[in-house]
Parts: C-alpha cells; sequence; structure tokens
C-alpha cells in the first residue's frame, strides 16, 4: 500500500475529510453517493500513485460501491498539510479506457 494512501485512510477513520467542489459535481454527473466512497475506502486498491503531485501527494484508487459497480477515486491531501482526506473526483470507469479489471489505462 502508498504511504499516501495509508495517510487518506487514517484520515477517513478519523472523519478528517473534504470533499472538493469538482468532486461533488462528479459524484452527482455519475450517481455515486458520498458514503459509498467512504465505507468503501478501506478496501480500495491503489492503482496509481503520486506521492509528487505538485498540489500535494495524491492516489487514484479502485473502490466498489454497495452494488459491486467500480468507482475511481482519486485522494490527495493538500500540499505543506497532513490534514485532510481530499476527495478531488471519483467516476464510473470506462471499459473504453480501462482494462476488464479497471486497474490499467488501455493504450
Amino acid at each position: 500500500m502508498s504511504k499516501s494512501f495509508a495517510l487518506i485512510l487514517d484520515l477517513i477513520g478519523s472523519n478528517d475529510v473534504r470533499i472538493s467542489e469538482h468532486g461533488y459535481d462528479e459524484l452527482a454527473e455519475d450517481d455515486i453517493a458520498v458514503q459509498a466512497i467512504l465505507d468503501g475506502a478501506q478496501r480500495g486498491t491503489v492503482i496509481e500513485d503520486y506521492p509528487n503531485y505538485p498540489k500535494g501527494p495524491s492516489v487514484l484508487v479502485l473502490q466498489f460501491d454497495h452494488a459491486g459497480r467500480p468507482i475511481h477515486v482519486v485522494w490527495g491531501i493538500p500540499k505543506g498539510f497532513s490534514r485532510p482526506a481530499v476527495l478531488v473526483t471519483a467516476y464510473r470507469p470506462d471499459l473504453l479506457k480501462w482494462n476488464e479489471n479497471f486497474t490499467e489505462r488501455r493504450k
């Protein structure tokens, strides 16, 4: 597990979470419930890790909603801070862009 995601999971466990405006927009667009994201985080799988992202460490995580449908979630921590966990965006992955396991981008 990535160091960034371990920190994010600790923050989620402490309810120290913020959802970006963009994140709320994407959740609504893809009909994804915030609670499904929070509930599924502990079982998430890191697909891509961006520890040196200019806005702060972030990770792309594969999670599943309560119905077992896949969700890609980008979590981050603001640069220069140790909290909160920020849900940057979340979306339903497209099979045209991702492999059948939603873990690798198609080329």
